[in-house]
C-alpha cells in the first residue's frame, strides 16, 4: 500500500470520526425521548434508500451492487454493525457521551492489534508503540475500580468489541468486493433486520425531532461511506490511531450541548490517545 493511499485513509478516518461524533450527539437526544430500536430503524430506512439509489445509477444497477462471492460474511458484518449501533446508543442513555466514548475508545486498539493475526497485515514496532501509548490513555480514563468503570460500562465495552470485529470484517471483504457492494449490503441487510425488530416499538414523534431524525439519517449514511472507503484505501493498523479522535469530538459535544462534565483523568487520557495518533501521522509523513 503506497504512502499516498495511507494518507488518504488517515484523513478519511478523521472525517469519519467527526461525522460519527455528530451522529452520536443526535442519537443521544432522540434515544432519550424515543425507543432506541425505533430510532435506529428509521435511520436505516433512509440508509437503505440512499444506497439503493446510488447503486441504481451505476453500471449494472442493483444486481451489480449486490453481487458478491461472500454473501454470508457481508450479511454477518452488516448485522453486527446494526446491533453495535443499538447497543452503543443505549450506552449513551445510561452513561452519556463522554463516559461512553471513554470506554468505547478501546476499539481501535483491538482492531490495530488484531489486524496482523486476522488480516495478515504488517504492524511495525512504531505502530505498536503508538497502540501501547493509546492503551495507557484508555487505562487512565477508565480508572479501574473507580467512577466510570461501573456495571453500565459493559454496554459500550460490548459495542467496542462488536465495532472492532466489524472493522476487521469490512477490511476483509474489501479484498474481493468494492466499497459500493459493502455499502449496499450494510444498508439493505441492516434495514431489513431493524424493520423486523423495530416496528413493534413505533411511537409518534414531534415535528422538531423529525428534523433531528433527518440529520441523523444523513450523518449515518455519510459516516459509513467514508469508513468503508477508508478501509478500502489503507491498512487498518495504519488508520486506527486516528479513530481515537472520536473520543475528543464526542466529548466536546457532550460538554457543550448536553452539559456533561469531563474529569481530569479523562482529559489526560484523551491527550495521550490523540498524541499517539498524531505520532503515527508524523511517522507516515517521514516515511513518505
Amino acid at each position: 500500500m503506497n504512502a499516498q493511499n495511507t494518507r488518504l485513509g488517515i484523513w478519511l478516518m478523521i472525517t469519519t470520526t467527526f461525522i460519527f461524533a455528530v451522529q452520536d450527539g443526535i442519537s443521544r437526544h432522540l434515544a432519550s425521548e424515543y425507543n432506541v430500536l425505533m430510532v435506529v430503524m428509521i435511520r436505516y430506512w433512509f440508509f437503505a434508500a440512499f444506497v439503493m439509489t446510488i447503486a441504481s445509477r451505476k453500471a449494472g444497477g442493483l444486481r451489480a451492487a449486490a453481487a458478491t462471492s461472500q454473501p454470508v460474511m457481508q450479511a454477518f458484518r452488516s448485522l453486527l454493525l446494526v446491533t453495535e449501533i443499538c447497543v452503543m446508543i443505549l450506552g449513551f442513555t445510561l452513561l452519556g457521551l463522554v463516559e461512553s466514548h471513554a470506554v468505547f475508545a478501546c476499539y481501535p486498539l483491538l482492531i490495530a492489534a488484531l489486524s496482523g493475526p486476522v488480516l495478515g497485515e504488517k504492524v511495525g514496532w512504531r505502530r505498536w508503540v503508538a497502540i501501547a501509548v493509546g492503551f495507557v490513555g484508555v487505562i487512565i480514563i477508565l480508572e479501574p475500580g473507580f467512577g466510570v468503570f461501573k456495571p453500565q460500562a459493559i454496554v459500550p465495552l460490548i459495542a467496542a468489541l462488536m465495532f472492532a470485529l466489524y472493522g476487521l470484517l469490512t477490511r476483509y471483504v474489501a479484498r474481493r468486493d468494492t466499497a459500493a457492494t459493502s455499502f449496499f449490503w450494510t444498508g439493505t441487510v441492516g434495514s431489513a433486520a431493524m424493520t423486523a425488530v423495530g416496528m413493534s416499538f413505533w411511537e409518534p414523534m414531534i415535528g422538531s425531532d423529525w428534523v433531528w431524525m433527518g440529520a441523523l439519517c444523513i450523518t449515518g449514511a455519510a459516516g459509513h461511506w467514508t469508513l468503508i472507503k477508508c478501509y478500502e484505501v489503507a491498512e487498518a493498523s495504519a488508520v486506527q490511531p486516528f479513530a481515537y479522535l472520536q473520543l475528543l469530538f464526542a466529548s466536546t459535544i457532550g460538554i457543550l450541548i448536553f452539559s456533561e462534565t469531563i474529569r481530569l483523568n479523562v482529559a489526560l487520557g484523551g491527550a495521550l490517545i490523540v498524541g499517539a495518533g498524531l505520532f503515527t501521522l508524523w511517522r507516515q509523513r517521514r516515511a513518505a
